[in-house]
């Protein structure tokens, strides 16, 4: 069995998931139902990337701050972590970060430049520059923790995801030093000097693993490692020189996981074909996007059972953001049908393929979180 699914939480008993204050408790809600495949009072969803870009608040109110300035003052982080749930009443908070938080924490010049995405001062190119890594200490991400306290204190029942960049994903940016297409940089790295490799991908390990850490102990009642770039990556590269290190990542948060604990989503873009892969790193959700139906991600994982012996894992996804845009009747007829699909997993929280894209327009989601929520198990 993982380590993933320890019998014994080590979350403090304060924590939302295990006090028995019902203004608190996350434990019946119906998102952590829906992880734990379970049915609650109503049908979850929340949208990735709905803290931010597309609500005229979040704009209103980041004015005259960058973007990780505004990831680093733990009001403004929590007011916008709250802002979608206020304005769409979804099942969740996903926490407003970003996935480079913890190399600027560290000390790593990088920046979120306007169009572009994370851009460091210095990629990492060799062994040299991988020497000079700085050494991760927990006391670093105060400002996460307050961030996250806050937000805890005024959801209540509600669910605060906790989030983090999965090694490759965030290594990939550390050796382009921005974003890329095609990520040829670490793809050549891991096979022309493997033991840079594995040094880089260790270090990302601890910095994702940390921050996730931080995350669940200030009060996050589910997390999810986001591997935005894990699809650029053939099957046997992904499990040979990849996966070892998400699951180091996620054994930083082994003890606080579990059947009463934190359930963990590992969620991926272009992974349909290592969807099993992504399970056996020691998540207890999947997540899918729109590339693939859910019935068929559904069936691919029931026929590799995971190390644990467990044949499936609920699911996540996957409406397709493209049709946020679309006509009512369109979107309509497609959450119904993603809905049809995800009842053949063993749970199924709604949610999107991929982020909100910053055009939506935020009465689309406010109606679409309705209909979801009128539709009965």
């Amino acid at each position: 069995m993982t380590q993933a699914f320890s019998q014994s939480p080590a979350l403090p008993a304060t924590h939302p998931l295990m006090t028995d204050d019902a203004e608190r408790s996350t434990a019946e809600s119906a998102l952590i139902k829906g992880y734990r495949g379970q049915e609650g009072h109503r049908r979850p969803v929340w949208f990735m990337r709905q803290a931010g870009r597309s609500l005229p608040e979040y704009r209103k109110l980041r004015e005259g701050t960058t973007m990780l300035e505004s990831c680093l003052i733990p009001e403004m982080a929590s007011e916008i972590t709250l802002q979608p749930v206020r304005r769409h009443d979804v099942d969740a908070a996903i926490f407003f970060s970003d996935i480079v938080i913890p190399l600027k924490l560290a000390g790593i010049g990088v920046e979120i430049q306007p169009g572009v995405g994370p851009v460091l001062d210095a990629p990492i190119r060799s062994a040299e520059d991988i020497n000079k890594l700085p050494e991760l200490t927990d006391d670093i991400f105060e400002p996460i923790t307050e961030a996250v306290k806050l937000t805890v204190a005024e959801l209540g029942p509600r669910p605060l995801i906790g989030f983090a960049g999965a090694p490759y994903t965030v290594a990939a940016y550390m050796v382009e030093g921005r974003p890329s297409r095609d990520h040829l940089g670490p793809r050549t790295m891991m096979h022309n000097d493997p033991e840079s490799w594995d040094r880089l991908m260790a270090w990302t390990a601890e910095a994702s693993g940390r921050f996730l850490r931080a995350q669940i102990m200030a009060g996050a009642s589910a997390a999810q490692l986001f591997d935005s770039w894990a699809g650029s990556l053939s099957r046997t590269n992904y499990e040979t020189r990849v996966m070892p290190y998400s699951k180091q990542a996620i054994e930083h948060i082994a003890d606080l996981t579990g059947p009463t604990g934190v359930p963990l989503v590992h969620f991926g873009t272009g992974t349909s074909e290592i969807l099993d892969l992504m399970r056996d790193t020691g998540a207890s959700v999947v997540g899918v996007d729109y590339r693939l139906r859910l019935d068929e991600a559904n069936r691919r994982l029931a026929n590799t059972p995971g190390p644990d012996g467990r044949t499936t894992v609920p699911l996540q996804g996957n409406i397709d953001p493209a049709l946020l845009s679309a006509d009512w009747d369109v979107l309509e007829a497609h959450v119904r049908d993603v809905i049809a699909q995800g009842a053949e997993a063993p749970g199924h929280v709604l949610n999107l393929g991929h982020g909100v894209p910053p055009t939506t327009d935020p009465t689309v989601l406010t109606r679409l979180v309705e209909l979801i929520h009128s539709i009965d198990y």
